[in-house]
């Protein structure tokens, strides 16, 4: 795990391979390599994969709660910066879907592709305004709990039924791990409408879900697929939301296939 300076925030991130470099963004649960693993492991012999712990997760330091999904995008750029990535392809599950999305439409110059997995347009903009409101409220509520309850009331909802156990048990330790002031950040973010970033999108854009999710369901990957012009969706059976851990060879294989179509 290497660390870099982002303004005033101490960022963590694994860096594993060669060739084109590619930036992995996690969810608003759990952290870069444990969220990523089976893609550190699997794809470093064709690309350079960068998983980065967000602000408030892993291994990095807690941003202000209010930072918002335009705080972490612009942080996200600077950390590319910081990095010297240059041109590198955007993956983002979750949270992080939204915010590569955010990203685009902030700093349009900095991404080649865009890969959106299990992914919004924020909770406020593809989800009914009370879910996106119980979404956040209940966010909000696990924070104040013990990490034990967090990982209960969550992890159901993550997969349709579990990845290999190690796998599971690496994500589930990240879990444990959450830090309640990161999380409650994140959250608050996650809650935006962002639908303004979705004709934004103007790059090659790949969406990825799985069939069996009940967090982003196949309603929000259609209404984004409908909306991002030219993208191409990808449906996994059998997986759920963090379908990237859950159906790893069938993922690995459309990932590496969009990224390669796309690099020079």
């Amino acid at each position: 795990m290497d660390v870099v300076a982002v303004d005033e925030l101490r960022v963590g991130y694994e860096r594993v391979g060669r060739g084109h470099s590619v930036v992995l963004v996690h969810g608003y649960v759990g952290d870069g390599r444990s969220t990523w693993r089976s893609q550190l492991d699997a794809l470093g012999g064709d690309f350079t994969l960068v998983a980065w712990d967000a602000p408030g997760a892993g291994a990095s330091s807690d941003p202000p709660e209010d930072l918002g999904m335009a705080g972490y995008a612009d942080c996200l750029a600077k950390f590319i910066a910081a990095l010297g990535l240059d041109d590198p392809h955007l993956v983002g599950i979750s949270f992080g879907g939204a915010l590569v999305l955010e990203l685009h439409r902030r700093h349009p110059t900095i991404a080649a592709t865009l890969t959106l997995v299990s992914a919004y347009a924020g909770w406020g903009g593809s989800l009914p305004p009370a879910v996106a409101g119980q979404r956040l409220e209940q966010a909000l509520a696990l924070a104040d709990l013990s990490p034990r309850e967090l990982v209960d009331t969550l992890r159901p909802t993550m997969f349709s039924t579990a990845p290999s156990p190690a796998v599971e048990e690496e994500f589930v330790a990240s879990l444990l791990a959450t830090h309640p002031a990161g999380f409650r950040a994140m959250a608050r973010a996650s809650a935006e409408d962002l639908r303004a970033a979705l004709p934004a999108a103007d790059v090659p854009t790949l969406l990825v879900y799985g069939d069996k999710d009940v967090r982003a369901p196949l309603s929000v990957a259609q209404d984004l697929h409908a909306s991002i012009a030219g993208s191409e969706l990808v449906i996994l059976e059998g997986a759920g939301h963090v379908c990237n851990l859950e159906a790893p060879e069938a993922f690995n294989d459309v990932l590496r296939s969009f990224l390669r179509q796309h690099s020079a």
